[in-house]
């Protein structure tokens, strides 16, 4: 199961069904289902009050994931910085939903085993990205 919820700022305007639809066959492109993922939006303020509590780190980030997965069964809480996604938008010149989809499927390839603490890893990461926002079907 999939939820939304929000913290401290307004729940974007996402389709909801069809991110959830994509993030589950995004899972089974890695051979995982989806157990409980709760996408927590909040704003900038609590996101570092997260990042300070749990991952002993004083600055701003777009996301923050807390995997409790079992086996196959991918599962977690998901932090997104609503403010940061769209301060990114703005620094690398892409449009916010965009950069939110990148954001929201991050988290989910965290879960499905991906780091990118190396650069290399990260380098990983962006194309892995990428591969998943091709199959993002939205009507505009």
């Amino acid at each position: 199961m999939i939820c939304f919820f929000n913290e401290n700022i307004a729940l974007p305007k996402i389709p909801k069904r069809k991110i959830a639809a994509w993030v589950k066959v995004v899972a089974q492109n890695y051979g995982k289902k989806i157990g409980e993922i709760a996408y927590i939006f909040c704003d900038d303020e609590k996101i570092l009050e997260i990042n300070k509590q749990y991952l002993k780190h004083d600055y701003y980030t777009d996301i923050i994931t807390f995997d409790y997965s079992e086996k196959d069964k991918i599962s977690g809480d998901i932090f997104i910085s609503l403010d940061t996604v769209k301060s990114n938008s703005e620094k690398f010149n892409t449009l916010y939903d965009n950069e939110l989809y990148r954001v929201i499927i991050h988290g989910i390839l965290h879960l499905c085993g991906q780091n990118d603490k190396t650069p290399e890893e990260e380098k990983v990461m962006r194309k892995k990205e990428e591969e998943a926002l091709l199959q993002l079907k939205i009507d505009n």
